[in-house]
């Protein structure tokens, strides 16, 4: 079951639980929310980082999955995105060889974004980007 936890203001906060369709669901809520604020420009992007985030999570962890986002504030404010799970263990961005599957996700959040990093939390780790603001 998805949990709105928050959309007004400057911050939206969801949590989705551990399942395959909430990357397709995290991706629209994503899109809605910036559309809402009018930051359309930055849709694209941030639906790619949020899926690469939310299928990481998916992948190693074993709970429920938040996902916040911070509303640029100031003409230098970025949009903040969070990715948060209860697995405990930080990710690292690693090489992927041309034959992998996968082991790009963070390699992207890392060209994408202008700013990047993870923190362990109470209960797991957060993984945040910033995206410069629209123009």
């Amino acid at each position: 079951m998805i949990r709105v936890i928050h959309t007004d203001g400057k911050v939206a906060e969801w949590t989705f639980p551990a399942d395959p369709g909430s990357v397709k669901t995290a991706r629209s809520f994503v899109r809605s929310q910036l559309h809402a604020w009018g930051l359309d420009s930055l849709g694209d992007v941030t639906a790619l980082l949020v899926s690469e985030l939310v299928t990481n999570s998916l992948q190693h962890a074993m709970g429920p999955i938040d996902v916040r986002l911070v509303r640029p504030t100031g003409p230098r404010g970025g949009l903040l995105v969070e990715v948060s799970d209860p697995l405990p263990d930080l990710p690292h961005e690693r090489a992927a060889h041309a034959d992998d599957e996968g082991g790009r996700g963070l390699h992207l959040v890392a060209c994408s974004s202008r700013r990047w990093g993870t923190r362990p939390g109470a209960t797991g780790k957060t993984v945040w980007f910033e995206l410069a603001p629209p123009g």
